[in-house]
This record gives structure tokens, sequence and C-alpha cells, in this order.
């Protein structure tokens, strides 16, 4: 299962970007023996400024075609990294080909995107700021599938 993060907003260089890039290594790495990835992170920006509803045009497009779509929302579903790796692998083994994990702006998704997603995901009642969120949810995959493989990373 191809597993796509698609963000609002364009990552510069930086911590936060070198973090990423390790993350989605380790996932590639760990999770191709287990049928998970590659790992690509899309980026959209609303350069005209038309808000949440254009936000989610532009990642609506970026969304492959006939992917199960999971949007990172505060309203979504709290998981224990081994549920989320649970979750994962349920995907996967249902033979979603696609998997697009969905983070917004600074705003939000907008309702209509968020009414087409099949899974809300929630990092907690916290608001986080999207380039950490990108962070979070890269770390999590490769915990996810550490957690797949029997690795020692998770040490739950």
């Amino acid at each position: 299962m191809r597993v796509h993060i698609c963000a609002v907003g364009r990552l510069r260089g930086g911590p936060e970007s070198d973090l990423i890039s390790d993350y989605v290594k380790r996932f590639d790495r760990t999770g191709r023996a287990l049928g998970l990835g590659p790992l690509s992170v899309v980026e959209v920006e609303d350069r005209k400024g038309g808000g949440m509803d254009a936000e989610g045009e532009l990642l609506r497009r970026a969304i492959p075609k006939g992917a199960l779509i999971c949007c990172l929302d505060e309203r979504g579903k709290v998981d224990s990294s081994p549920a989320f790796a649970r979750r994962l692998a349920g995907w996967r083994d249902a033979g979603r080909g696609d998997l697009a994990l969905v983070i917004g702006g600074a705003d939000g998704i907008s309702a209509t995107l968020r009414s087409e997603a099949d899974h809300a995901l929630s990092f907690g009642a916290m608001v986080w700021p999207h380039m950490l969120v990108r962070v979070m949810l890269s770390e999590q995959l490769y915990r996810a599938a550490s957690i797949l493989a029997g690795s020692p990373y998770h040490r739950a």
C-alpha cells in the first residue's frame, strides 16, 4: 500500500524537513517487506488566498484516485501507536492500493473534504502546527511499520 502525506504549505529546509526525510527513509526501508510504501509527501499551496475551501480542492487533486482518505483532525479518533499500526495493516490487508493522510493548513481541512474522508485521526485535543504534524505523522508511520515488523523501536 502506497502512503501519501498530502499537506497544505511548503516545508522549507530546516530541522522539521530533516526529521521528515529521516522518518520517510526509515519507513520505506522497514515498510517495504511489509507491503507498505513507498511514502511520499505531496505539498499544495493556495497562492490565491482562497481559504479552506480552495485548500481542500488542491488537496483533493493531490490525493491519488481511489485512495483511502484519512484526515488529520482534532475531532478524529485518537489511537495508540499499536492501534494505529493495526489500522494501517488492516487497510493494507483489505487491498487498499493507496492511503492519503491529509493535513490541512492553519484553519484545518474543509468540511467538504472531511466529509469525504474514510477516517479521521487525531493526535489529541490540542491543535498542532501543521508543520509539526508532518513530523509527528512521519514518525508514527515509521513506528507503525516497526511495530508490524516486530522491531524493538517501540518499547510499550
